[in-house]
């Protein structure tokens, strides 16, 4: 019978526990936010998603060379040296059309290493962090402020003229006299 009473008891101890560790809940506020409408203050220095600013970007490759997942993709067409481009918001001359910047959100580490080389600071961290798409071409952010077409034909001008240049050194290269072979040296004296 004593068995009987000590296990009321203890049943009756144990839930007394539980309750006072509600009642110590109980008059809390909440410590959960309500996601989609309130968003948690993230400390300075946050790694989220990456944005350029295409009108100050001086298309240096800088931030695609060091990138180690290879995620920046850039294409810049040399501007002619009558075209003035102006300059980035540093002051350094923008020499370049920057007919393609793409960044695959995907493959990027957050590593921010791309916004630390970048001269003109045109490349940060944004404060959005969230990166759910519904298909994965949309997880590509095109930056470029030419439209595909007029960026084709840009880089195929670019490329032409690059070629020609090349044609034109291979004929003057052939055109040239050969250089005459330096005479043989004497073999030294052996004794």
């Amino acid at each position: 019978m004593s068995q009987y009473f000590k296990n009321v008891f203890s049943g009756v101890y144990t839930v007394l526990i539980g309750m006072r560790e509600t009642w110590k809940h109980l008059f809390r506020p909440a410590t959960t936010i309500r996601y989609p409408h309130a968003r948690v203050e993230l400390p300075a220095g946050t790694r989220m998603q990456l944005f350029n600013n295409v009108d100050d970007c001086i298309g240096c490759l800088k931030c695609a060379r060091i990138c180690p997942v290879d995620c920046i993709y850039i294409d810049t067409v040399k501007a002619k040296p009558t075209e003035d481009l102006g300059k980035a918001s540093t002051g350094n001359p923008i020499r370049q059309h920057v007919v393609r910047f793409d960044i695959d959100m995907f493959k990027c580490c957050y590593c921010d290493l791309c916004t630390t080389v970048c001269p003109t600071e045109c490349l940060y961290m944004t404060d959005k962090y969230e990166s759910t798409v519904y298909e994965r071409s949309n997880g590509i952010f095109h930056f470029s402020k030419y439209e595909p077409a007029l960026a084709a034909k840009m880089l195929a001008e670019q490329a032409a003229e690059e070629a020609a240049a090349a044609a034109a050194r291979a004929a003057k290269a052939a055109a040239a006299p050969p250089k005459p072979k330096p005479a043989a040296a004497a073999e030294p004296a052996t004794h």
